[in-house]
């Protein structure tokens, strides 16, 4: 597994990192589903194993991940697996708890303390403010900045980072927070972060990036026939795209053509969506959900970097 240098943190960590959302299972916030179906905590455990063993030494999660699960089923690892050959990443600030908006510096402090339980963990390595609500001002942003920093000043985070799906929100926080890694979301069919300047950005700063949902969950590789039902809690009932013939017709094509022009690959179409996103990121790494032990397998036969032309190409097939 190729590594990467996560930006100036200096940690080499894999360019295929282990995303493990999943691992909460189906799990709904109110009316909204957020989590995933169709998970069992022993695939999650015999994934992680495997991950360690094929050098996938990067692992992200979040405190909502089934609301603690994910993290706890990570917590679960250590006596089989050394922790600290393990780079462990996890976020704060999509639970309000009883509060009316996100951050809410008390709350932020006791789920913070309850993911290094969880984590079983005195330190994660990395902890990031989940997403860039900060008000409509901007007015919850300096309580937020100092819970995450006194928590890496009483050395239970070494690093701090900042995701969204937005790139262009990521970056209009971005000077202000300071973060050793930023993580935005980013596919071949959805991808802002190189026109939202965050691109330029990460590279004069030399900060490290990490890329979520890099095949949208799972909509690219071309598996599905027809539109899918998913269960009570999956995210995926919210995205547009599952529900459109067209667009999974057109991932189906693509998905052939892949298969052609990467036919000396083992996995040609994995090869090709999730390699493509590498070309013009430095210090990036990919956060790939890998569910079981076949999905570590596969996973650990990407991370390499495609010619540019290759690149280019890949991303053609998805332009709108």
């Amino acid at each position: 597994m190729r590594k990467v240098v996560l930006g100036r943190t200096g940690i080499k960590v894999s360019a295929i990192s282990l995303g493990t959302w999943a691992y909460g299972g189906a799990n709904m916030s109110g009316k909204f589903p957020v989590g995933w179906s169709g998970q069992n905590d022993k695939d999650s455990t015999t994934a992680l194993l495997n991950a360690w063993r094929q050098g996938i030494n990067h692992w992200d999660t979040a405190d909502v991940y089934g609301e603690g699960r994910s993290e706890s089923i990570i917590g679960t690892m250590w006596a089989q697996v050394p922790r600290k050959d393990i780079f462990l990443a996890t976020k704060v600030g999509w639970d309000k708890g009883p509060h009316a908006h996100w951050y809410e510096p008390e709350h932020m402090v006791h789920n913070l303390e309850r993911s290094l339980n969880n984590l079983q963990t005195d330190c994660v390595d990395l902890v990031y403010l989940h997403h860039c609500n900060f008000g409509k001002n901007g007015e919850y942003l300096d309580g937020a900045l100092e819970v995450v920093n006194n928590f890496k000043k009483q050395g239970k985070a070494r690093f701090i980072g900042l995701s969204d799906w937005s790139s262009n929100k990521i970056l209009k926080y971005t000077e202000h927070c300071n973060p050793d890694v930023v993580q935005p979301y980013r596919n071949v069919m959805d991808d802002d972060y190189v026109v939202s300047g965050l691109k330029s950005y990460v590279d004069e700063n030399n900060i490290g990036v990490c890329f979520f949902s890099p095949i949208k969950h799972g909509l690219l590789t071309g598996k599905y026939d027809k539109p899918t039902n998913f269960e009570r809690g999956d995210h995926r009932s919210n995205i547009k795209e599952f529900a459109s013939q067209d667009i999974i017709d057109k991932m189906k094509h693509n998905k052939s053509l892949l298969e052609q022009r990467f036919s000396n690959h083992e996995h040609p179409t994995l090869h090709g969506l999730v390699n493509a996103l590498f070309n013009d990121a430095e210090t990036g790494c990919v956060l790939l959900g890998q569910r079981n032990a076949k999905q570590v397998k596969i996973a650990a036969t990407l991370g390499d970097l495609l010619a540019d032309e290759d690149s280019d190409w890949v991303r053609s097939l998805y332009k709108h």
